[in-house]
């Protein structure tokens, strides 16, 4: 396993505790819809400029790419706006928590079946074990938040 991209997608974790924390105090000030509307514009505007001023010789038609592969685009929005109206209520670390969490078991889930056209990859039993751990801790982070 390559260290240096375990460890980019540690930080880029860290980046979506950041951007959960910023959400709930826009989503109070300019409303959820518009603190979720302006959060992915500005991605959508970087994402742009880094295409725009990067050589690149493939471009792809819309109408070339399966509908069901650009379905991201709405669960990334239902994501940001989860986390708008979330943070505030249940704070930032139980909101990462319970994204964990969500994110392990579903992954485990595309992994082993090899949806989207991913390679299947065995689940043993130290991954089932990591997930209990997370579970675990969703558990106590919910029992330390209401005590």
């Amino acid at each position: 396993m390559n260290i240096f991209f375990v460890t980019l997608i540690v930080f880029a974790g860290m980046g979506l505790s950041f951007e959960a924390g910023i959400l709930g105090p826009l989503g109070t000030q300019v409303g959820k819809l518009w603190a979720t509307m302006s959060i992915v514009s500005v991605g959508t505007l970087v994402l742009w400029l880094v295409d725009f001023f990067t050589p690149q010789h493939k471009h792809y038609k819309w109408q070339n790419i399966p509908r069901w592969q650009l379905i991201g685009g709405v669960l990334g929005s239902l994501y940001v706006v989860v986390l708008t109206l979330a943070t505030p209520v249940i704070g930032v670390a139980m909101t990462m928590v319970c994204v964990l969490f969500g994110q392990i078991t579903k992954s485990f889930a595309i992994d082993y079946f090899g949806w989207f056209g991913v390679t299947k990859k065995p689940t043993n039993p130290q991954r089932i074990i990591g997930l209990i751990f997370v579970l675990f801790a969703l558990c106590f982070s919910y029992i330390g938040a209401i005590s």
